[in-house]
């Protein structure tokens, strides 16, 4: 659903610190299926990040041997961070149960935006992100990418002096 965008997201430098404070993840909407994007970021995570990662999806129950989690109550733990892949008519029920678990952080994946419930997020004390990827995002801010999003390794064609 296309809505106006009023809410403003924030900046870089604070989308960095919220990254930096945050130790565990769960992945709401994760995938068993490699080609989705949920699971493409979730072994990005477990490979490249010191989070720990939880799955959340009530219709599975491991994803490549690890457990999937019905909803985020049943966590062992209050992530610090939910990043969200769900339809859009199903984010202001996504955002009740974050808020219920008590989770700091509500990060709402590439396409993905909802004024209302940004506003409801902000409200009860929570930060968010909407419409970016925590993988994107992580690597931008851990050297994979440059802060405008581009990979930032050099290719020159001339060789190396000083050997």
């Amino acid at each position: 659903m296309s809505e106006p965008r009023t809410w403003i997201g924030p900046e870089p430098l604070e989308r960095q610190r919220i990254l930096r404070e945050t130790r565990t993840v769960a992945i709401v909407g994760s995938s068993a299926n490699p080609s989705r994007a949920s699971y493409f970021v979730w072994t990005y995570l477990k490979s490249t990040s010191d989070y720990t990662v939880y799955l959340v999806n009530p219709t599975i129950t491991e994803v490549d041997g690890t457990p999937v989690y019905a909803s985020l109550a049943d966590l062992p733990v209050v992530p610090d961070l939910v990043d969200v892949f769900r339809r859009y008519d199903e984010l202001p029920s996504v955002l009740g149960d974050t808020i219920a678990v008590g989770a700091k952080t509500i990060w709402l994946q590439l396409g993905l935006w909802h004024e209302e419930v940004a506003r409801d997020a902000e409200a009860a004390g929570l930060q968010v992100v909407m419409d970016r990827c925590l993988k994107i995002e992580h690597a931008r801010f851990h050297g994979g990418l440059h802060l405008a999003g581009f990979n930032t390794g050099v290719i020159d064609s001339r060789r190396p002096t000083g050997r």
